[in-house]
């Protein structure tokens, strides 16, 4: 997958964000998931939600849990509907292959999201989170099976998913200074392949 395909990714969502927002009302399969990543995370803390689409359920979750939050999307419509749906909650338009907000959070979520990157920056975005993360930081992202690609749908056209293998996200996890907290292949409870890591410190 090129850049121009990622490009394409964040226009796929330019032009359906409000037909995937409506599959996306939710907060129910990522709940228990939501519930371990923040009881690592002091309450109150500052996290960011990478590729934080329209807010709704993940966001919303994580405010009604009285987290601060930070929503990053490389889309702007997405961002207006984070915007709508969140008011007054900090967002950013941002590429997260660019990932550059200059602080730390003590959460960093990218459920749903790190999977539409190609294998190759997908490994470039393990230096962004540890540039983002305090000291403890909790870290949860979603990923493929197994290495590999897949191409899915959203209102008729096809939407790429990208995946490392377990062996090398667990290498670089340790390489960017996260000591792996759980991993499990294709959760029934969620359908999903998650990883939650902290870093060390």
């Amino acid at each position: 997958m090129t850049d121009a395909a990622d490009t394409q990714v964040i226009d796929m969502y330019q032009r359906h964000g409000h037909v995937w927002a409506g599959l996306r009302t939710t907060q129910k399969v990522e709940r228990d998931w939501l519930d371990r990543f923040c009881a690592l995370i002091p309450p109150g803390a500052a996290i960011v939600d990478i590729g934080c689409g329209s807010g709704m359920p993940i966001a919303r979750g994580l405010i009604d849990r009285g987290f601060d939050v930070t929503g990053v999307d490389g889309s702007t419509n997405m961002l207006a509907l984070f915007r709508h749906n969140l008011p007054g909650v900090a967002a950013w338009q941002m590429d997260m292959r660019q990932l550059a907000l200059g602080r730390r959070f003590a959460g960093l979520l990218a459920w749903d999201s790190l999977f539409h990157l190609s294998p190759q920056d997908q490994r470039g975005m393990f230096a962004r989170f540890q540039a983002h993360a305090a000291p403890g930081a909790a870290l949860m992202f979603t990923s493929g099976p197994e290495e590999g690609c897949a191409i899915g749908e959203l209102a008729g056209d096809p939407l790429y998913h990208g995946s490392l293998g377990p062996d090398e996200y667990r290498a670089r996890l340790e390489e960017a200074g996260f000591d792996l907290v759980d991993h499990v292949v294709a959760d029934p409870g969620c359908d999903r392949t998650v990883w939650l890591a902290r870093q060390r410190g």
